[in-house]
């Protein structure tokens, strides 16, 4: 007798899953590169770089792997990063941290941020947000039980509005999450933003999460200056670092948290439930990577600035309207300075299947509402020369051929 196999009825009704993060899409950076694969595309969507990254840091992960050990390491991270992101705070922004009690180490800026918003936010705590955002912002908000409250800047100036962020902020603010340099927009955060910032935390007893991932990455003699060195902020500051950016190693997911001891324990206690832990050889890498001397960093920053002014000035050439970066490695452009009339959507969908070229839209990073930014597309620079010459030399011949241009590539 055969085994019967009862399979259940088609209109059964399972229970759904998490409504926050069921109702989010793929994201638009896996939707991009998946189209940019399909035709073939140079992908300058997504963030990150076509290199290795530095070969005396990957020598130091690969022996560490040997050697070993190859087994959980301390939950807070290993000592030497835990050291070496404490004297990396004090030689470059004249922070004193005590690594036994106020630095962590995470699989990622990402986990990081996670773990912040899981520990300090109570299910009704409004959330302070910087629209146009990174695409984790707002679900993870939301998740925690935390209510957006989204103050815009927007393209070309990228001004942040004292009025608008001032009524963002009320008794009901738990914190704001604060990303500088900024991504996608590429501002740093001035001095005098930064004190506005300051000055609302404070009134309002809340925190400031401050995703810093791009710290190194700065342009034109521009300084970061982090938000917790400002006048009574150091223990209402969380700074968030990442090697995946400073070292150009995205996949190694290795970030770290400075913060003060009362907020770190409790940010230890979500990160505990997350990941645990991060693997050792990239931990002793990154180690050695953030006690290089300073013509390390400030050669990223003058290598990276080289990228920015290459494709800059070939989409200029090109006939777009290109904004200012200040910081990161992006850049972004104004669609209808070449009279393109659809969304941004529709222009990224467009070059990568007939140009050749993949870009993100920047509408993906503002939140749902009226008003969104549909014009402005953005750019990764931190690829090869060649590659980014390619890139501007397909987009230039695209627009001659659709939009009856002359012009070359610089």
């Amino acid at each position: 007798m055969g085994v019967i196999i009862i399979l259940p009825q088609k209109d059964h009704l399972m229970k759904p899953a998490n409504s926050i993060l069921s109702s989010y899409g793929v994201t638009v950076f896996e939707t991009m590169s998946r189209l940019a694969m399909e035709h073939g595309a140079i992908n300058l969507g997504q963030g990150f770089p076509d290199s290795n990254g530095p070969k005396d840091l990957r020598d130091v992960a690969a022996k560490a792997i040997i050697d070993g050990p190859n087994q959980y390491p301390p939950m807070m991270g290993i000592p030497e990063l835990r050291q070496a992101v404490a004297v990396h705070n004090k030689r470059f922004y004249d922070l004193d941290i005590d690594w036994m009690s106020e630095v962590m180490v995470t699989s990622g800026a990402t986990e990081a941020i996670n773990d912040c918003l899981m520990a300090l936010i109570e299910p009704g705590d409004e959330v302070v947000l910087i629209e146009p955002l990174y695409d984790c912002y707002l679900p993870l908000v939301r998740r925690a039980g935390g209510v957006p409250k989204l103050v815009r800047i927007e393209p070309p100036e990228w001004r942040l509005d004292e009025s608008q962020l001032t009524d963002a902020f009320s008794d009901k603010t738990k914190l704001i999450l604060l990303n500088s340099p900024h991504n996608p927009s590429a501002k740093v955060f001035g001095d005098v933003e930064l004190s506005l910032i300051a000055d609302l935390v404070i009134k309002h007893d809340a925190y400031a999460v401050c995703d810093e991932v791009y710290e190194h990455i700065l342009f034109d003699g521009i300084k970061h200056r982090p938000l917790m060195t400002l006048p009574n902020m150091r223990d209402r500051c969380v700074r968030i670092g990442s090697a995946g950016k400073t070292f150009s190693m995205t996949a190694w997911k290795v970030g770290y948290i400075t913060a003060p001891p009362e907020l770190l324990s409790v940010i230890a206690k979500a990160h505990q439930f997350v990941t645990f832990t991060t693997p050792v050889n990239f931990q002793q890498a990154t180690a050695y990577g953030l006690n290089q001397d300073d013509g390390y960093f400030s050669g990223l920053a003058k290598d990276l600035e080289t990228k920015r002014n290459l494709l800059g000035g070939a989409l200029k050439a090109a006939g777009f309207d290109v904004m200012k970066a200040a910081g990161t490695y992006f850049l972004s452009i104004d669609i209808r300075s070449i009279g393109y009339t659809g969304s941004d959507v529709n222009f990224c969908e467009d070059i990568t299947k007939n140009a050749g070229v993949s870009a993100i839209p920047l509408s993906a990073f503002y939140g749902p509402g009226s008003g969104v930014v549909d014009h402005f597309v953005r750019f990764c620079f931190c690829k090869q020369d060649d590659v980014l010459l390619s890139a501007a030399e397909k987009l230039n011949h695209w627009l001659m051929n659709n939009f009856k241009r002359t012009s070359q590539p610089a």
